[in-house]
């Protein structure tokens, strides 16, 4: 958010007074800065040698809860209705995107039961226990057979940029960005809530955050909630609710 104004004060105005004005405006500025979220705290992307494939962040335990599944619905043009089930898997191997070492989490998407999306996700912690986000292959798929790419980016291709997936120590008000893909992806997501109960079909998890997450470029926004020791649990938006449905 950006602070703008237009003063006209007459062809005679002093100065002095000029100089007084832009002062205060000045220090107006500061106080404003001051309460700004911590999104000017979210850390850089160190350098690759700090960058870890093993992710064991409490609210994204990649390498102690391998596999989920989220089962829903998404609704489009307030009619039409979809039952969504989404499978994750971390796959044994790792690899390197943009010369840092990655988890490798292979997604897929279900729609009335048949496969609509087949992604990679490529996710690296750093030595302060921040998890990064390093982009994803997207495979779009109808009538089992690979119409496109839509969304696919990698760090370090086209000038994408690591993406602060999961903050070290997540606090209420906190911004991060998420995806930083120009022209592609460019979510944040930000804390609301910490200290949450939040009630499955599955079971009752303590100690939750929640995130608003927004996507500019879909103008988009969703809530999730995580949870510590199986990450996350529940994903809200516009016409459409996901629940995680089994993990191990």
């Amino acid at each position: 958010m950006g602070l703008g104004s237009r003063i006209s004060r007459g062809v005679r105005v002093s100065l002095v007074l000029a100089a007084v004005f832009l002062a205060l405006l000045a220090s107006a500025c500061s106080r404003d800065a001051s309460r700004l979220p911590d999104s000017r705290e979210a850390p850089r992307p160190p350098d690759a040698s700090q960058f870890s494939a093993k992710v064991d962040h409490p609210l994204v335990p990649l390498a102690s809860v391998p596999v989920t599944i989220f089962e829903g619905t998404e609704r489009r043009f307030l009619v039409l209705r979809s039952e969504v089930r989404v499978e994750s898997s971390v796959l044994e191997r790792t690899d390197r995107v943009a010369d840092i070492p990655v988890a490798v989490v292979d997604v897929k998407e279900y729609k009335d039961g048949q496969l609509v999306e087949h992604t990679l996700d490529y996710y690296a912690q750093d030595n302060e226990g921040n998890v990064w986000y390093l982009g994803e292959r997207v495979d779009d798929i109808a009538d089992g057979k690979v119409v496109g790419h839509g969304g696919e980016w990698l760090a370090g291709q086209d000038g994408a940029k690591p993406g602060l997936f999961m903050p070290a120590h997540p606090k209420v008000g906190q911004t991060f960005k998420q995806e930083q893909a120009p022209g592609i992806a460019k979510d944040r997501s930000t804390v609301v809530a910490v200290g949450l109960e939040v009630r499955t079909t599955l079971k009752t998890f303590s100690d939750c955050i929640k995130t608003k997450d927004f996507a500019p470029l879909d103008n988009a926004t969703e809530f999730k909630h995580y949870c510590p020791g199986v990450g996350l649990v529940r994903e809200e938006g516009v016409g459409e609710r996901l629940e995680l449905v089994h993990y191990r």
